[in-house]
């Protein structure tokens, strides 16, 4: 085996994750501008999170099988950290719009005490996620097909 062959349960999740901010940093370019440090946002088409999970879930089916409890603990483990995506991150900046809102609306004096504004991308919706999840699969069959031929 080669040393790719043997790390390829991390190299693969962690490049589909990198591949995937940087698609998402080019399709969001035009609204926010082009800047690097949206490498490391939350939120946007598509889900990164999403991709990288999936990415790890089938690399790890294709190398210790489908019904191997490692991928099936991979799996859940994916499932959740997406609902998550979802459910959770998506609400909080819901949350981060509305204050944010509000803060505008208090005079000078009082929001000069309270923190700058809140992040307010921090969730994905289901068709980012989505977009993510069919990407991972995508990209890591490319990937995982390139490293063992």
């Amino acid at each position: 085996m080669t040393f790719f062959q043997n790390w390829q349960n991390l190299i693969i999740p962690v490049t589909v994750t990198i591949v995937s901010q940087f698609i998402k940093i080019l399709l969001e370019s035009h609204k926010y501008g082009f800047k690097w440090s949206h490498l490391n946002n939350y939120g946007g088409m598509p889900s990164s999170h999403s991709a990288g999970f999936t990415s790890l879930a089938v690399t790890i089916g294709l190398t210790t099988g489908f019904y191997s409890p490692l991928f099936a603990m991979t799996l859940f483990v994916a499932l959740a950290f997406i609902r998550d995506a979802v459910g959770i991150r998506w609400s909080l900046g819901k949350h981060g719009q509305v204050l944010n809102h509000l803060l505008v609306k208090l005079p000078q004096v009082e929001r000069a005490q309270l923190p700058h504004r809140l992040k307010d991308r921090l969730g994905h919706t289901y068709p980012e996620a989505l977009a993510g999840i069919i990407l991972g699969i995508i990209l890591t069959a490319i990937f995982y097909t390139l490293i063992n031929g």
